[in-house]
């Protein structure tokens, strides 16, 4: 009975010894790690499970792709940057905002009022000039690399605890939250506000404690983050394309063979098309529930947009002191030409 045990047990170990063995060589030996600070309710999300999908069905097991949403893998835009510069963690996305964490000049896409609307400005962030910000940014050797820039909410647009914002002027002395991004705080000064950096995450407690008499998000996250129980304005001003830089590392990319590559850069570009599209279709029912808890929405009037801008005229000046008047010229040349490219195509249409 003892020889008997003994047998039985070496076959024990042998089994889950071959277990282990088996188990590691199935592992995929290429791991994609994502990092998101939004939930699993957040666009991002979505694209991210397009891009896992499509990577993995492609690379026939040589890929296995983790997402790792909340702050579960990195707590804060830094410290998430800073795991891909090290390669611990090999994509992340970032705000336009956020740029200048990054790359100071790439905040020139967070001037406001540059984007007539969504066509054109995603046809500036398909065009050559993601291509030139890739390549500015990887030969500052910065550890990152560009992939693709998409959607993460729709628009900026005001929104306030206590009155609507119509005019400029309504603006004077409001406490209004922004993100660290120097871009986004000047754009304030300028309206008269008194910008107050305050993180995401101690956003909703500002509002309630009047900390902050507002902040400059899409009517998604308001809703999402349940922000419209203390926000009940919202102006439609659209002064910000709220556009997603997707990055990855750059140490771990050159590890990956170019076949993978080649899936990768793919994935992002259907990453690309989710979060585009479900912020718009999403703004539907956001809107409502923000109505029907009490919020007020108000659009402004062409003549009223255009005493906004010039409000801000003084950004372009702000921005070329600092970072010098390439990327203002790279900008405007990328605008025209969409401008110039949508026009034409309702041309074609209207005929």
């Amino acid at each position: 009975m003892t020889h008997f045990r003994n047998l039985l047990f070496l076959a024990i170990i042998i089994g889950c010894s071959f277990g282990i063995y088996q188990s590691a060589a199935e592992t995929a030996p290429y791991t994609i790690r994502i990092g998101i600070l939004g939930s699993e309710a957040d666009e991002d999300y979505d694209g991210a499970l397009v891009f896992k999908d499509y990577v993995e069905a492609r690379a026939n097991g040589r890929v296995e792709v983790d997402i790792f949403t909340s702050g579960q893998f990195c707590s804060n835009e830094r410290e998430c940057i800073e795991n891909m510069q090290s390669g611990v963690l090999d994509v992340f996305m970032t705000t336009i905002g956020g740029m200048g964490n990054i790359y100071g000049p790439g905040q020139v896409f967070d001037l406001p009022y540059v984007f007539r609307d969504d066509r054109v400005a995603e046809c500036v962030f398909d065009g050559p000039i993601t291509d030139d910000l890739r390549q500015a940014v990887l030969t500052e050797q910065l550890g990152l690399r560009l992939m693709a820039v998409s959607n993460t909410g729709g628009w900026r647009n005001f929104a306030t605890t206590g009155k609507q914002i119509r005019k400029p002027e309504d603006l004077k002395g409001l406490k209004i939250r922004t993100t660290s991004a120097p871009i986004q705080q000047e754009l304030m000064r300028q309206l008269g506000a008194n910008p107050t950096p305050v993180s995401w995450s101690e956003l909703y407690t500002a509002l309630a404690t009047g900390v902050v008499e507002g902040t400059k998000n899409g009517i998604q996250d308001i809703v999402g983050m349940n922000f419209h129980e203390h926000v009940k304005f919202i102006t439609l001003d659209g002064h910000a394309y709220m556009g997603a830089l997707w990055w990855y590392s750059d140490k771990n990319w050159k590890e990956l063979p170019p076949d993978i590559r080649r899936q990768v850069f793919d994935g992002f570009q259907h990453l690309k098309t989710v979060t585009r599209a479900i912020p718009m279709r999403r703004q539907i029912e956001a809107y409502e529930t923000f109505r029907e808890a009490g919020g007020e929405v108000y659009a402004l009037s062409p003549d009223e947009k255009a005493q906004f801008q010039q409000a801000t005229s003084g950004m372009r000046g702000w921005y070329s002191e600092k970072y010098g008047t390439e990327w203002l010229e790279k900008l405007d040349t990328a605008i025209a030409t969409c401008e110039q490219s949508v026009d034409a195509e309702f041309s074609r249409g209207n005929q």
